[in-house]
């Protein structure tokens, strides 16, 4: 298993061995060692989301307060998605920046996101299924979002979709800019995750 930190610091992308035979393929999209050893504590799963998307489906940028928040680990089992991680931590030195991925049952690859960061993905084929571990279950009072497109962000989506194809929910339409959510002390700051982090590694 190979362990790669983003360019977001606090996610990572995991890429497994892949073993192909006649049958077709396998892997282990999440092992316990190798995570632990790169991000410095288990992954605890308190809930398991599986999302069915066609092509242009955006969903996110979600996000949950922090604490406790909630870590995620995304792999996708069909179709592709270009999933991607944005630094939403007021006082992080990376506040801002964002960094993505391609996932696909072909590499096999799974990216982490720890607490307090905001996960959004694009799906780039119809019939694409995305699963996603959750270290906290599903709480609506305390989950929020920023709008995945917000021109200051300036997140990739219309380089793979054509902007007339983006398929949003109308929450996430609706969502605030990283700007305003700011403004609002809507957002995460980076000493609550760092104390979430350091909790979870103690």
């Amino acid at each position: 298993m190979e362990a790669e930190e983003l360019a977001v610091p606090g996610a990572w992308r995991f890429t497994p061995p892949v073993f192909p035979d006649a049958r077709g393929a396998f892997a282990a999209p999440f092992q316990g060692g190798p995570f632990t050893a790169a991000v410095g504590h288990p992954l605890t799963v308190a809930q398991a989301n599986t999302s069915v998307s066609r092509r242009g489906v955006l969903r996110g940028i979600h996000y949950a307060d922090v604490p406790p928040g909630q870590a995620k680990y995304v792999h996708c089992v069909a179709g592709a998605v270009l999933d991607v991680v944005v630094d939403i931590r007021v006082g992080s030195p990376t506040y801002g920046r964002w960094d993505a991925a391609r996932l696909d049952p072909g590499s096999m690859a799974a990216v982490y996101l720890s607490e307090g960061l905001g996960h959004a993905f694009l799906a780039l084929e119809d019939g694409t299924v995305t699963s996603y571990l959750c270290s906290t279950p599903y709480d609506p009072s305390a989950e929020h979002g920023v709008d995945p497109l917000d021109p200051a962000l300036g997140l990739p989506w219309t380089d793979h979709v054509d902007a007339a194809d983006l398929v949003l929910s109308d929450k996430d339409r609706a969502a605030p800019t990283l700007a305003t959510a700011r403004a609002a002390g809507a957002l995460p700051t980076i000493e609550a995750c760092r104390a979430r982090v350091a909790e979870l590694r103690a």
